[in-house]
């Protein structure tokens, strides 16, 4: 099977559009949460997730836009997006979404996660050291997350007490191999944090075990005209020029 991954899409629907188009066709989609917040276009992003995704994890971004977790726990710029985001859920989407899981188990070989498996909503899981903690909280060979918005894999050799972080350049392969435990995060659709502007997914062919990270350029001013046009925050409308 092909398999599109995708994460922190962010109500970006110009970069969702855009890897849907790049990514070609596929045999199933998994979404690994915060398909909404920040960004000007929530319904719309759901409604292309409600078309494609056989797997939607929810996020924390996801759960403070309808409502489901405090906004204390936001910076005031987020807060305001979260709120203005969930103030334009249509009731069909809201309730297409409150049931979403932020954690998920497919075929007992992929274990699909938005942030961390111990800490599924809330941990940014970015170093060696967490992926070891973490090994312990799941047992699939195959971990996908999401959340840090940072396109990257760990490899965990089976019996050593190490992983090794793998930090693609552009579109790269890494082949999955039995002996070896993994972390997978295909980075952000709407809203990249490594410094490159370009949205970030993930191809996975199930039969050859080959993971493809991609990236692709969007039309990045149409999406921050969007949200000038809705009085979301300067800073969020600014950092998607510069990928952080």
């Amino acid at each position: 099977m092909r398999i599109l991954i995708l994460s922190d899409i962010h109500s970006n629907i110009v970069a969702l559009e855009t890897v849907l188009a790049d990514a070609g066709s596929f045999d199933a989609l998994w979404c690994l949460g915060d398909t909404i917040g920040y960004g000007p276009a929530p319904n719309e992003c759901i409604e292309l997730m409600q078309q494609h995704a056989t797997v939607i994890l929810t996020g924390n971004h996801d759960l403070a836009c309808l409502g489901k977790i405090s906004l204390n726990d936001f910076n005031p710029d987020a807060r305001r997006a979260n709120l203005w985001n969930g103030s334009q859920l249509k009731p069909a989407n809201r309730e297409w979404m409150l049931p979403l899981q932020p954690s998920h188990t497919v075929d007992n070989r992929y274990h699909l996660v938005h942030g961390s498996p111990r800490e599924p909503i809330w941990e940014y899981l970015l170093m060696p050291s967490q992926a070891l903690a973490n090994l312990e909280w799941f047992h699939e060979p195959v971990c996908f997350i999401g959340h840090s918005h940072v396109q990257f894999a760990f490899r965990c050799p089976n019996g050593e007490d190490r992983c090794e972080r793998i930090m693609p350049e552009g579109t790269s392969q890494i082949t999955l191999t039995s002996d070896a435990r993994y972390f997978i995060n295909p980075g952000s659709v709407g809203q990249p944090r490594d410094h490159d502007p370009r949205a970030a997914y993930a191809i996975f062919d199930t039969d050859k075990q080959i993971l493809t990270f991609k990236r692709v350029a969007y039309d990045v001013q149409r999406t921050q005209e969007q949200m000038r046009s809705y009085g979301l925050p300067a800073a969020l409308i600014y950092r998607l020029s510069v990928g952080m």
